[in-house]
């Protein structure tokens, strides 16, 4: 879905500017912070693109509160985005997927009224591989008093109070996606110029579904209501035309997601009863889930967990997982459907 006005050429920068103009109040800070991630996103595709020339595949031999082995990459994006961002003014708190607490802003430092989170490179288990992974970001307001250390309860809201949500996927190209409840906007880094370029404006959701992405392998261990819906999304039982869906899985949630909001389709990652560990899914409200609903929404989408809106859920704690439908509007309502219909309300 590239720019339609080939005359055109939109810096990242000019486009944050221009969607300032729809609050009249605002100081400029949630824009800067915007570019300030776009940073990160430049710095951490130029070691992604060198990975196999530099010492920076590979585990570190640590792993992380989620249980997983940490990658190089994995510190470096995660320590990257933090040091861009901890001095300026204008974050209260940050939290990561890589650290077991909120990550407090130095004390030598002012802190500001946003809330950063994010997952420093999602998908990382394919570094080595050369597959495309991404990071994923969320911006709220605070909850606490501005000039006061940040506290969890600024971490802890549900997505729909979101302010603003991306990702950076590192991949042929290098792309941020982001939105501050305008639309989704894209955006593709020349390389050349060092720049994010607009390529993508105002992506929507295709209206015909074309993918569903799950991992099959975990049939097994899908209740009864996820496994008639994956056969659902593969024969398309009950409709008056078979949806015509085709299975496609990375692996890499940014990447999955990012397919099929340009190409039309669903992701999910039921619960599943292969880990006791991790009963109700895998991936992380606040670092995944969340700010991609925030996305998946705003270009015309859904996102749900099986029984309801992510954007609803209100986080219990900092690393909470959630399963994951995402995508098709009524995909995602389908998938409730099934759900209720064959699993009940206990399951």
């Amino acid at each position: 879905m590239p720019s339609s006005n080939s005359g055109q050429i939109t810096t990242i920068e000019r486009h944050i500017l221009d969607q300032q103009h729809h609050y009249p109040d605002a100081s400029g800070a949630l824009t800067n912070l915007l570019y300030d991630l776009a940073l990160c996103g430049k710095i951490i595709a130029s070691k992604v693109i060198q990975a196999g020339l530099m010492d920076v595949l590979g585990k570190t031999g640590l792993q992380n509160v989620q249980g997983e082995e940490v990658q190089k990459l994995d510190e470096f994006a995660d320590e990257t985005i933090f040091k861009l961002n901890d001095h300026t003014g204008r974050l209260a708190v940050m939290g990561s997927e890589e650290h077991d607490e909120i990550i407090p802003i130095p004390k030598k430092y002012k802190t500001g009224k946003y809330v950063l989170l994010y997952d420093p490179l999602d998908g990382s288990s394919n570094i080595d591989v050369n597959v495309s992974v991404g990071s994923i970001f969320a911006i709220f307001k605070r909850k606490s008093p501005e000039g006061t250390p940040g506290t969890l309860e600024d971490v802890l809201q549900p997505g729909r109070d979101l302010v603003a949500a991306g990702y950076i996927i590192y991949g042929s190209s290098t792309m941020l996606v982001y939105s501050t409840g305008q639309g989704v906007h894209g955006f593709t880094l020349n390389r050349m110029l060092g720049e994010f370029l607009l390529s993508h404006p105002n992506i929507r959701t295709p209206e015909k579904p074309k993918y569903y992405s799950v991992n099959q392998a975990y049939e097994p261990y899908w209740s009864p209501g996820v496994l008639r819906y994956v056969r659902y999304l593969q024969t398309g039982e009950g409709e008056p035309e078979k949806l015509g869906l085709s299975l496609r899985y990375i692996g890499s949630l940014v990447a999955d997601f990012h397919r099929n909001l340009l190409n039309g389709g669903l992701f999910c990652y039921p619960a599943d009863r292969k880990d006791p560990k991790k009963p109700g899914g895998k991936l992380r409200l606040l670092y995944e889930a969340a700010p991609l609903a925030f996305l998946a929404e705003q270009a015309g989408g859904a996102a749900t967990d099986g029984r309801q809106r992510i954007l609803d859920i209100a986080p219990a704690s900092l690393h909470q997982r959630v399963p994951l439908y995402i995508g098709d509007k009524k995909l995602c309502e389908k998938a409730e459907q099934y759900i209720q219909k064959y699993d009940g309300a206990g399951a």
